[in-house]
């Protein structure tokens, strides 16, 4: 190749590359490409850039004129937290490893297969269920031996208060998947009591001397890497599960959440769960919120612990007030956690076009709530007027019982 053939080549490669990185950087007309700028602030970036991210997060990259200050992240999604692989499924947490701020409660997403058992076992928190895809077997026992074998489905809710032996096995014909809420920031789902790493650290004669035989028949038990999530074979009809000789417990750990009565607005729907209808739930209590198009969680604060959400499904921003003139805006997607400290005003505007689901659960008995249109119309008029000197039209407008969810 001469010298003169290899400079038109770069040249034309060159020029090739230039138009390329143009047209890349043109907005495109169905899917625009977003900048950090808004009329006399900001300014476009020249990259690199993670596109991806920037479109999911437009209130990152562009906050509203009222953001303010230096909050801590209070979003993070499980599509960025460690996956754990195992014969019988998988499972990943959102901790305050992953999150930073959530202090109070964490998290772990989980998927078994059909006959996938998560090994009997018990941990320091309690431990609080939402059924998100498929059917599953749960076991446990409480400290007086009672036993208690149920199938859960979509919806269904469980909950193990501390120290509570317990299981979960998937069913067919495909599974199930589901969330666990935790009432310690730091708990660690490795960090669990699992009754083989138990067997395989005890002595063969202490086991023996237990159970009143010979020391010999534990020479055989499997490895405690091969268990934790686990293949094994589909259980028979719930009703096979009777335990001979032992008695069923009084007080179920399982609750029908889809079967409640939801509290309906024009905005959606909340179903409402704690102590008051879930009496083993000591610990956490929850809502599922279901919010349509263009509506809005309203501007509301919780007084008795931080706010630890799920996102199910759709998409939403959440803007957090945090007093002293700071508040941030985050947007959230299917699959991502939100977390709000106690008492920080906040609420979720549905931003996508169906429905926003998503769970809000508290370190709690109850689940309480202050709604900021409710204070304003129980507070005499004259008063709220002379801080705020809103139009007669606005005040006319305020709400004497919450709406917990208000339409667009």
């Amino acid at each position: 190749m001469t010298t003169i053939s290899r400079r038109k080549m770069l040249a034309a490669t060159a020029a090739t590359g230039i138009l390329t990185t143009a047209a890349a950087a043109q907005p495109q007309q169905n899917n625009p490409i977003p900048q950090p700028q808004r009329p006399g602030r900001g300014g476009s970036d020249l990259g690199p850039r993670n596109l991806a991210r920037d479109q999911q997060n437009p209130d990152i990259l562009v906050p509203p004129s009222t953001d303010r200050g230096s909050l801590p992240n209070l979003r993070f999604s499980f599509s960025d937290a460690h996956m754990r692989l195992e014969t019988g499924g998988w499972t990943r947490q959102v901790t305050r490893r992953e999150l930073g701020a959530a202090t109070a409660l964490a998290g772990v997403n989980m998927r078994l297969s059909a006959g996938g058992v998560r090994e009997l076992h018990w941990h320091k928190a309690s431990e609080w269920a939402y059924m998100l895809q498929g059917t599953a077997r749960i076991t446990a026992v409480d400290p007086d031996g009672r036993y208690f074998v149920d199938d859960v489905g979509v919806g269904d809710l469980w909950f193990f208060p501390s120290g509570t032996p317990h299981s979960i096995q998937g069913l067919g014909p495909d599974g199930c998947e589901f969330l666990l809420v935790f009432d310690d920031g730091d708990f660690d789902e490795d960090n669990t009591f699992m009754i083989n790493d138990w067997f395989k650290h005890t002595p063969n004669e202490v086991l023996g001397k237990n159970f009143g035989v010979s020391p010999s028949l534990f020479g055989h038990i499997p490895d405690e890497s091969e268990r934790y999530i686990f293949s094994a074979p589909l259980p028979g009809p719930l009703n096979s599960e009777n335990i001979r000789g032992a008695n069923p417990v009084e007080t179920s750990y399982t609750w029908r959440l889809m079967a409640q009565e939801p509290i309906r607005t024009k905005g959606g729907t909340v179903r409402i769960n704690d102590s008051r209808l879930f009496p083993i739930n000591t610990t956490t209590a929850a809502a599922l919120v279901e919010v349509n198009p263009g509506s809005m969680r309203e501007l509301h604060w919780h007084p008795n612990g931080d706010e630890w959400l799920y996102v199910i499904e759709g998409e939403a921003r959440m803007g957090v007030f945090a007093g002293q003139g700071q508040a941030r805006t985050y947007d959230l997607r299917a699959g991502d956690v939100g977390y709000v400290p106690v008492a920080m005003g906040h609420y979720l505007e549905n931003t996508g076009s169906g429905p926003f689901r998503f769970l809000e659960t508290f370190k709690s008995r109850y689940f309480v709530d202050f709604s900021l249109d409710t204070w304003m119309a129980s507070t005499p008029p004259e008063l709220v007027d002379a801080h705020l000197k809103l139009p007669k039209d606005v005040m006319d407008s305020l709400r004497k019982s919450k709406a917990l969810v208000v339409p667009n």
